[in-house]
């Protein structure tokens, strides 16, 4: 039999019905509209991808429709080729069950949703979030505050605005202590906290990156932080464009330290080097500028100082325009610093 044949068999023929067949029925109360369970005794099978795949909760048996009948007739491929193929155009005597999507687009717009949420306050669930959990500094949750890209998110979340260049929200970044994800229905453009005739730009990953970075360099008059919230999408592309293009800019690659960040900072440099601006990589110590700044402000409490990094550390000494290293105090060169030529991902 061609593959052809073998993936038509396997769009003609639901897990389903090779399930029912085999004496399983359908558990609505522990099913959800992506994973139904199937039970026959102590047997479990779960049907995932709308009918088209399953796997075995109980062991490791997964896959098609093919391996579900040889994982429980025990038979060989044939046999089970074989047996799908007699079930084409059988319909269960029970309809495959379909949970109501719970989900729906919400009755507001993006806009109205944001302004229908609180602004964080101090010791509400959002801003000790910020401030414990994240340990970002009051000073810099007051500043995000007042430029009125903050508000409280669900259940201790933050909510972190992307606006496109009229100031206009166009989604935002939710993180909180058990959720991370982004506005439903909503555009990842930019999110921007700083002066916005800065001529320094610093690129991150995450608004709590941006807030991080600018918390660890005392948040510099010169400076905008911004964040793409993890994806390149092309309103941001087009965004950070018309930013770069502006005269004197700098562009700040100031993505996390892994392959990913890699690749972003390399895009933002190439990007960088096409509006004519000066550009430079930034890399933190850990992973990313949040794990910065808490392992500073814990290294602060401990010996009772301040948790702003010093200068050297952060700031390049490397001209604009240039892929230089960085330089640590000492002047040493950081390990693999530099922007480093990488293949373009698409988008997360």
């Amino acid at each position: 039999m061609e593959k052809a044949e073998l993936e038509g068999l396997k769009d003609k023929v639901p897990c389903a019905a090779v399930l029912e067949r085999a004496g399983f029925a359908l558990d609505t109360k522990e099913s959800t509209r992506r994973a139904m369970k199937y039970r026959r005794e102590a047997s479990i099978i779960i049907v995932i991808h709308d009918g088209k795949g399953w796997f075995d909760p109980l062991g490791d048996g997964k896959g098609d429709v093919f391996r579900l009948v040889e994982h429980l007739e025990k038979v060989p491929f044939v046999e089970a080729r074989n047996e799908v193929a007699s079930l084409v155009g059988f319909v269960p005597c029970e309809p495959v069950w379909q949970r109501v999507c719970r989900e729906r687009e919400p009755d507001l717009s993006i806009p109205e949703r944001w302004h229908a949420r609180r602004r964080p306050w101090r010791g509400s669930a959002t801003w000790r979030y910020l401030t414990e959990t994240r340990h970002l500094p009051d000073r810099i949750v007051r500043a995000a505050i007042g430029a009125g890209v903050l508000r409280e998110g669900p259940h201790g979340s933050m909510w972190a605005a992307h606006t496109d260049t009229n100031g206009t929200v166009t989604g935002w970044e939710e993180r909180g202590p058990v959720w991370r994800g982004f506005a439903t229905a909503g555009a990842k453009v930019l999110f921007r906290l700083g002066s916005p005739d800065a001529l320094r730009l610093c690129v991150t990953e995450a608004a709590i990156d941006a807030m991080s970075l600018a918390a660890l360099e005392g948040f510099r008059a010169d400076t905008s932080y911004l964040s793409t919230g993890g994806g390149w999408s092309p309103a941001a592309d087009a965004a950070l464009r018309e930013l770069a293009a502006k005269p004197g800019i700098e562009l700040v690659a100031a993505t996390d330290n892994n392959k990913q960040g890699d690749i972003y900072a390399d895009r933002l440099l190439s990007l960088g080097e096409e509006a004519g601006c000066g550009g430079d990589r930034l890399r933190p110590l850990a992973d990313d500028w949040n794990a910065d700044l808490r392992m500073t402000a814990e290294a602060g409490e401990e010996e009772g100082g301040s948790c702003r990094m010093p200068a050297g550390r952060l700031k390049g000494e490397a001209s604009p325009g240039s892929r230089r290293p960085l330089t640590r105090p000492g002047g040493e060169a950081a390990a693999g610093e530099g922007s480093r030529r990488a293949e373009e991902d698409g988008d997360p």
